[in-house]
């Protein structure tokens, strides 16, 4: 609704300015600054400019700008009353719908992406989250959305994974930390003695080189070795409310001819150095060394399957967006500048710092790690303890408290801006008078059970009409009107934080509206008016908890 009221202000404007002078405001509902651009052209004072144009303008306001104004040369517009009535029917009647948009395009999201050598650490969960936020963000507005695992079946990390099982075989644990004892076990071998190392370093370069040319004894060992670390990583992902559309092998680049093809598109244009190995000229587009795409023994690298994996990309999608850790700008700035040198599109990537742990350093080689299935069972018990005293039956509080957990941990790996690295404090995440994600979950409780009394009292189909009261009333619709607006932002600029500022804003108006219009005692006409208010609140609230992945509770 927002976007509507929007328009209709540009279409006010369309002699005088364009939208890039349009924006949000503290001081107005929108504000336009072209005066000040205008005043330089005409050498005439920004407020005079700003008064012309209002003149001009004021005599026909459409139906949805309330009134206009001057202030130091800024032109500030409101939103009418008829707006703010017709934003909460739209709410009320579009209902699970709100939000909802129309664009279109194949839109694929790769995250999470970890080595199959063992359980996702809590420095992956950010990637995850991200990219599942996204997901969920892209397919709302209505683009036809695939999220891909890009899995790492060939690099000597694998290679050493599927020797320790060799070694020492699996234990009965879950199959992910099942697979990083092995991997764990055989990295101690090769720091403890050095003759062993090199014995162990040989036959790790032998497997690889075996499954590269697609040997089927080593192919059937790598492929059990990375299923059953998926497998637990799957069931990790599930217990955050993410899934993955489908996983790819880096491998099925070597078998689908795509590695050939992009090796020979390098060659065909002049980018190829073949001396033993196989390079691309980078040192001179400024790089201190030039990228390996192919060994001497004719085995291809990551870097190689990666460039194979994204012309796939260019084939079959519109955008494509790659999650990483800050860790990986290098390597991403590579592969960028290598598909703009072969004219091929690159992704889109959003780089995340990473989770700081008191633990210090993390290295699953090493077995330093706190794995997230550790921390998502640390976040549910914490949980459980704040909701076992609460008056409802066993099972609902085990599963109040998971949902409340799941809430925790996903709203705060992605409010802050994926640039800034964060700190996980599960005491702060778990406050509910705190702006978490439990606090946005209970304001929607709170907002249900509103609903629930009002029922029971009896009243009739809610819609809203006639003059709202108060400040706090405005603000708290013209807020909810805004939910495709964000939507827009987030997609143009892969920021899911801004989403969630979104959400938790809505349940920061609206605990602010109900503090000062505490509705079931309202005995005036007023009272079904703020009804329908609370029922818009509850549906943006719920539906904002969708996308983020969070359940929405009715009863907390």
């Amino acid at each position: 609704m927002f976007r509507v009221f929007r328009k209709e202000v540009e279409k006010c404007l369309e002699d005088f300015s364009d939208e890039r002078f349009i924006r949000e405001s503290e001081h107005a509902d929108l504000t336009c600054t072209v005066a000040f651009k205008l005043a330089k052209e005409k050498r005439k004072k920004p407020a005079d400019i700003a008064e012309e144009i209002v003149e001009s303008i004021s005599t026909e306001l459409p139906d949805y700008v309330g009134s206009v104004e001057v202030v130091n040369g800024y032109i500030n517009f409101y939103a009418s009353m008829e707006f703010l009535e017709d934003a909460v029917n739209v709410i009320l009647d579009e209902d699970e719908d709100y939000g909802s948009m129309t664009e279109q395009g194949n839109v694929l999201i790769e995250h999470t992406s970890a080595n199959p050598d063992g359980p996702l650490h809590i420095g992956h969960l950010r990637n995850s989250i991200i990219g599942d936020t996204l997901s969920r963000i892209f397919k709302k507005a209505g683009f036809n959305v695939r999220t891909q695992y890009y899995t790492n079946d060939m690099g000597r990390q694998i290679a050493l994974a599927v020797l320790g099982i060799r070694r020492f075989g699996l234990s009965d644990k879950k199959p992910d930390h099942a697979v990083a004892e092995a991997y764990i076990a055989i990295n101690r071998l090769i720091e403890e003695d050095e003759k062993v190392a090199e014995q162990i370093n040989q036959e790790a370069d032998q497997i690889m080189l075996k499954y590269e040319l697609g040997d089927e004894d080593v192919s059937l060992e790598f492929k059990n070795m990375v299923e059953k670390a998926l497998e637990g990583i799957r069931q990790t992902l599930e217990s955050l409310n993410i899934k993955h559309d489908e996983v790819i092998w880096e491998s099925e680049f070597i078998r689908n001819g795509y590695v050939d093809m992009i090796l020979k598109r390098i060659d065909e244009m002049g980018l190829l150095i073949k001396d033993g190995a196989w390079y691309i000229d980078l040192v001179s587009k400024g790089y201190e060394k030039n990228v390996v795409v192919r060994r001497e023994n004719g085995t291809s690298l990551y870097i190689t399957r990666d460039l194979a994996y994204h012309a796939w990309k260019n084939e079959n999608f519109d955008r494509f967006i790659n999650i990483l850790g800050a860790d990986h700008k290098l390597i991403g700035k590579q592969l960028s500048d290598i598909l703009a040198l072969l004219n091929l599109k690159p992704p889109e990537i959003v780089f995340f710092e990473f989770v700081s742990l008191p633990e210090g350093s993390m290295s699953t080689r090493k077995g330093k790690f706190i794995s997230a299935d550790e921390l998502i069972e640390k976040v549910y018990q914490e949980a459980y303890e704040i909701i076992k005293e609460k008056d409802m039956p066993e099972e609902e509080k085990k599963r109040v408290a998971r949902s409340v957990a799941v809430g925790a941990l996903r709203f705060d790996f992605v409010r802050l801006a994926p640039e800034k690295s964060m700190t996980f404090d599960w005491k702060k995440a778990l406050d509910f008078e705190r702006q978490t994600a439990s606090y946005i979950q209970y304001s929607h409780a709170r907002a249900c059970s509103i609903l629930r009394k009002a029922v029971e009292k009896g009243m009739p189909d809610l819609e809203i009409s006639g003059e709202l009261c108060t400040q706090s009333e405005k603000d708290l619709i013209l807020h909810l009107s805004k939910f495709t607006t964000v939507l827009e932002r987030v997609i143009k600029e892969l920021r899911p934080n801004v989403f969630a500022d979104y959400v938790l804003d809505a349940a920061i108006k609206f605990n602010e509206f109900y503090r000062l219009h505490p509705v079931l005692k309202e005995e005036s006409e007023l009272r079904m008016h703020r009804l329908a208010i609370v029922d818009a609140s509850r549906i943006v609230l719920r539906n904002g908890l969708r996308v983020l992945g969070i359940e929405p509770l009715e009863k907390m």
